[in-house]
């Protein structure tokens, strides 16, 4: 999973999302004409859902079914993933049972705060997890697709000083995938005792061939150490470029500014 987390790291550290203002060439050319772009008010929050018992477990992986009827009817949800993890802290291709994810785009906050104050679903998750961590989080730049279109629309700049979210997410080509997972244990080498990185999760829609990764990191210094200075990630560029195992990709990077909830026993925003 690090595979294609690394070369999208590079690229979005190459575009740092901190322009405000678009230069649009009119009819006559030496006419320049600033435009403001305007912030979105869309939040983004991402779940997480630990479950302990064996029959929680089983909830929760029907829940990867039932759970569709309910959300498509939210108001001012325009967007929706539910996912599986995989074992350890990248991704892996044997699954982790105690562990789903929800990722979901609001039009507002104010939309995210009734469903997860208000929503029957929600408590049902409640009543059947050990633990729910929701960090809620305004986008900073994202490219690339995620079933044919880009969710995410840019709703902050980037503060360096706090802490930065990244989200990828990838097809693999069915003909790269033996390749693809044998190169995935030597790629998650960097993210061993990484002081900067507080929390990262390999999960994924469809198993082995559609997934993603969700990385916290402390501040934007802590991304570019990672970036730039991982063996590992400099390889994965090189291998990702030549071998092209995408058919589709997404990178998408967040400025968390709030949470509730635990995940591992603490609030994974105070460190």
């Amino acid at each position: 999973m690090l595979v294609f987390r690394c070369i999208i790291l590079l690229n979005y550290l190459e575009f740092n999302g901190r322009h405000q203002v678009l230069i649009q060439i009119s009819s006559t050319p030496k006419h320049l004409i600033p435009t403001i772009i305007k912030m979105s008010n869309q939040i983004t929050t991402i779940s997480f859902f630990k479950y302990a018992s064996l029959n929680n477990k089983i909830w929760g992986f029907k829940m990867m079914q039932f759970a569709n009827k309910d959300l498509t009817k939210i108001k001012g949800l325009s967007f929706y993933r539910l996912m599986g993890s995989g074992k350890g802290k990248g991704f892996n291709p044997f699954p982790d049972w105690s562990v789903y994810c929800l990722l979901q785009v609001w039009e507002s906050e104010e939309a995210a705060h009734s469903f997860f104050s208000a929503s029957n679903l929600i408590k049902q998750y409640r009543n059947h997890t050990k633990e729910l961590f929701t960090l809620y989080m305004k986008n900073i730049s994202a490219g690339g697709t995620w079933v044919g279109k880009n969710p995410f629309e840019k709703a902050t700049d980037l503060n360096p000083n706090l802490p930065i979210a990244v989200i990828t997410r990838a097809t693999i080509k069915w003909n790269w995938l033996l390749r693809f997972w044998k190169y995935v244990p030597t790629s998650e080498e960097g993210l061993e005792g990484n002081e900067g990185l507080i929390y990262t999760k390999g999960v994924g829609e469809v198993p082995i061939i559609q997934m993603a990764t969700f990385s916290l990191w402390k501040d934007f210094e802590s991304v570019k150490q990672f970036a730039y200075n991982s063996k590992q990630h400099k390889e994965a560029i090189k291998k990702t470029r030549k071998y092209d195992w995408y058919s589709e990709e997404l990178f998408s990077r967040f400025q968390p500014y709030k949470s509730t909830g635990t995940w591992e026993g603490k609030d994974l925003l105070v460190f």
